[in-house]
């Protein structure tokens, strides 16, 4: 990163506070990923993961809200010819609603299964602060 004296104001320029809020929004989402992926699921225990999924990230710094929904249809897909009863949660399984508030402004993330890939994306970024 570049100090102040060094930076060439025609080229770079301060993150805004979207940008800003974009960032910690990412950040959550790598943490509710790589955090969780490899956990133990079963449709039976596919709530309360839900639950601490989302209480875990909610504690982090900006975060307003997050919505985990452990897609079951899949997971009963999944274990259908299996012996296990249970299976390892990966990105397939989820879809997840992540709001980050920072600083007037809130972004509202979304990941979900995209062409067989759980792709996370930034829906919408709403200024409730001008200098946002």
């Amino acid at each position: 990163m570049s100090t102040d004296s060094e930076r060439d104001p025609d080229t770079d320029a301060e993150p805004t506070i979207a940008e800003e809020a974009c960032f910690e929004a990412g950040i959550k989402f790598g943490t509710l990923y790589h955090q969780f992926a490899g956990t133990p699921v079963s449709p039976d225990s596919a709530a309360s993961l839900e639950r601490a999924m989302e209480a875990s990230i909610e504690n982090q710094p900006h975060c307003s809200d997050v919505t985990v929904d452990v897609r079951t249809d899949e997971l009963e897909a999944e274990l259908a010819d299996s012996a296990a009863d249970y299976t390892e949660l990966t990105g397939r399984f989820l879809e997840v609603e992540i709001v980050v508030d920072y600083e007037g402004a809130e972004v509202v993330t979304r990941m979900a299964m995209e062409d067989g890939y759980p792709l996370m994306r930034v829906e919408s970024i709403r200024k409730r602060n001008p200098e946002a």
